[in-house]
């Protein structure tokens, strides 16, 4: 039966349950665009549109095998960290703790675990900002984060190779790359999970995450379900089965973010892949530090460069009189909506300290912004400079 009228007489408005209309003024913008007020459920927008795109994009981009399984998931990093742990984990789990966020996986999220699972976490010694001691390689799920995005400390490539080769037979190593998926150019194949959030590198809004497992990932979940009971949230075999079979999602996404992530994606593909947003992220790391070393109270804040991350790059303040929170301050009074989070330090990071991000989408035609930034900053301290001479 077809509806034989104009469609100039059909209505306008979104009738389905969810997602819902959205406000006029809403739909005047770009927004309408994203398929926002589409179902996830619908074939043109996951299995033949959207989200296939989103996954067949990210696969290419980041040289993912073919035999993984790719997951778009609520929420940010930390659920995703969490449905990690909990899907994953049999009776042991090490990794590194060397920051905040490495921190919130290997010890507040694993934590929560049985008490019977063995847990073992490396730390940094007094003074230092990365373990001397490796994890133990065959703990049934390792964790590790090659780019710390608190401290602005990254794992060296030659490690993550350690790691994979020193692995047991019944280890996973699992991989957070919310601060690098995307900008850094990591070695391939060696890695059984990874997860980022899509804030950082592919600058999409918050509350969207990527899970990616290998096949052993994938059989994993099913022997861990049979050690504890899973929240459903929580429980990957559930998305899995979704993203497999249809290129779904478990649960009611934020398709406007997976558009902007597809859109993200195709922009690095067509301008030289992840290659060359390695290339973009190191040009503006490159220029930072070229800039750094020519004031007399700034050096990076991680002395060996194998260590020092060049997504998030951090400063530290070596003139006592200056103080991080004073400069953030001082761009927050320009009034400018983009310098309103200033350049401030982590606040887990107790080194007066300033963190600054080299991610692609920055500056993609090169340095420019980050010249400006580096006036205004210069500005502000020869300002903050002559009112303490004055005092």
């Amino acid at each position: 039966m077809s509806l034989k009228t104009n469609l100039t007489d059909l209505p306008t408005s979104t009738f389905a349950c969810g997602p819902s209309q959205g406000h006029p003024i809403i739909r005047e913008t770009p927004l309408s665009h994203t398929f926002f007020e589409r179902s996830h459920r619908a074939k043109d927008i996951s299995t033949d549109g959207l989200y296939k795109q989103a996954t067949d994009n990210l696969r290419e981009l980041l040289r993912v095998p073919p035999d993984y399984t790719i997951i778009f998931f609520m929420g940010g990093a930390t659920p995703a960290l969490d449905a990690v742990a909990w899907s994953l984990t049999k009776s042991s789990i090490s990794g590194l703790s060397f920051g905040a966020f490495s921190k919130l996986w290997s010890k507040k999220i694993a934590d929560c675990l049985e008490e019977n699972v063995i847990k073992d976490f490396k730390e940094p010694s007094e003074g230092s900002l990365f373990p001397q001691s490796t994890p133990d390689y065959n703990a049934s799920l390792v964790l590790l984060t090659p780019n710390e995005t608190s401290t602005g400390v990254q794992i060296p490539d030659r490690y993550l190779l350690d790691a994979w080769k020193s692995k047991g037979p019944d280890t996973l190593i699992a991989w957070d790359c919310t601060s690098c998926a995307g900008g850094r150019l990591l070695p391939k194949d060696i890695y059984d999970v990874m997860v980022f959030s899509m804030q950082k590198c592919f600058g999409v809004g918050g509350g969207s995450s990527v899970i990616i497992l290998s096949p052993k990932a994938v059989e994993r979940i099913a022997e861990a379900k049979k050690l504890r009971r899973i929240p459903y949230s929580l429980d990957l075999s559930h998305a899995v089965e979704k993203a497999q079979s249809k290129t779904q999602t478990l649960n009611t996404p934020s398709t406007t973010n997976i558009w902007m992530f597809n859109q993200a994606c195709k922009w690095m593909l067509d301008n030289g892949g992840l290659a060359a947003m390695d290339a973009l992220c190191r040009q503006h790391y490159d220029y930072l530090l070229q800039w750094a070393r020519h004031t007399d109270w700034l050096q990076p804040m991680v002395a060996d460069e194998d260590f020092r991350s060049y997504t998030t790059l951090t400063l530290q303040i070596t003139d006592p009189a200056l103080d991080a929170a004073d400069i953030s301050k001082a761009l927050q009074a320009t009034g400018a909506p983009n310098l309103q989070d200033g350049i401030k330090k982590y606040s887990a990071v107790k080194t007066n300290s300033v963190r600054i991000a080299c991610f692609p989408f920055v500056d993609i035609t090169g340095t420019a912004q980050y010249e400006k930034l580096t006036r205004a900053v210069d500005a502000i301290v020869a300002d903050l400079r002559a009112n303490r001479e004055v005092r």
